[in-house]
């Protein structure tokens, strides 16, 4: 298993190097980069460079996940939810969506990012033919821009219509996106009407090149750490086991604000100890 976390457990907070050394204290091999601007700033170029160098100077990949939060909200807190679609109704919130994902991914001119990872829309959309075409227009526009910096795009599985196994590679086969993976994301693959881990396992196999790992008890997504929900990682571990390239297994926790990074190390090696046994 490659072993990842996501810095989306410290997403009440500045990322600064110090997060990043606990992650890698952890067992990280790579670490995932929540891209929002209270956490990690990306139009902040000290801020960006000092990232930079802290990987330049460790055997640690990076990769990065989309921003999916409005800057221009205010001061942010948890309660925000979601605020930019790629694939929104409204033309002007697409392109503002387009633009903040353009700029998150500049940063690969110096942080080393191997991909990105994408998220194509809300639970308020459904699945039609105006939302495949939505989706084609934002695949191709971000792959576009992501691939001259070096950067493979991912698109999410995500808990609503347009976002499920069978939808993505729909997408992926009308788009010709053989270049485009997927990010199995296990905590939306545990909701009610998604399917299961298992099956959506099974529906992407090799497509699958990143996988979230979070757990939850069925019925919201909750970002728990594995086996603190209902989701059998025995079936989690084999189906990553199924899949010919190992993907990057990312641990996409919840943040919780009494947390210190030395208990998010010691949280993050019980997880991977146990999902290696």
């Amino acid at each position: 298993m490659k072993q990842a976390v996501s810095s989306y457990v410290f997403l009440l907070q500045r990322l600064h190097v110090g997060h990043l050394d606990a992650l890698v204290a952890s067992g990280a091999q790579t670490i995932e980069i929540f891209a929002a601007r209270h956490h990690f700033d990306y139009t902040d170029r000290g801020g960006v460079k000092e990232i930079a160098s802290w990987f330049r100077s460790n055997d640690v990949r990076a990769t990065l996940h989309q921003p999916i939060f409005d800057a221009n909200t205010g001061e942010w807190s948890r309660h925000h939810q979601p605020a930019l679609n790629l694939i929104d109704v409204e033309k002007s919130r697409r392109i503002n969506a387009m633009d903040e994902v353009k700029r998150a991914l500049e940063a690969a001119e110096q942080i080393p990012f191997e991909s990105i990872v994408l998220n194509l829309g809300t639970s308020n959309d459904t699945w039609s033919e105006r939302t495949l075409d939505l989706s084609l227009t934002a695949i191709e526009h971000i792959k576009a821009f992501a691939h001259p910096l070096g950067v493979k795009t991912l698109v999410e599985t995500s808990p609503h219509e347009v976002a499920t196994p069978d939808h993505l590679l729909e997408i992926l086969r009308v788009g010709h996106f053989d270049t485009v993976g997927v990010c199995l994301d296990t905590g939306h693959m545990n909701l009610p009407g998604r399917g299961g881990v298992e099956a959506a396992f099974a529906i992407l196999g090799d497509r699958v090149k990143e996988v979230h790992l979070n757990d939850n008890h069925g019925e919201k997504d909750e970002h728990c750490w594995p086996g603190e929900g209902t989701i059998d990682w025995k079936l989690v571990t084999a189906g990553i086991a199924a899949i010919t390239n190992p993907p990057v297994c990312v641990l996409e926790i919840a943040y919780e604000p009494e947390l210190t990074s030395a208990e998010v190390t010691k949280l993050a090696t019980k997880a991977f100890a146990t999902l290696n046994k």
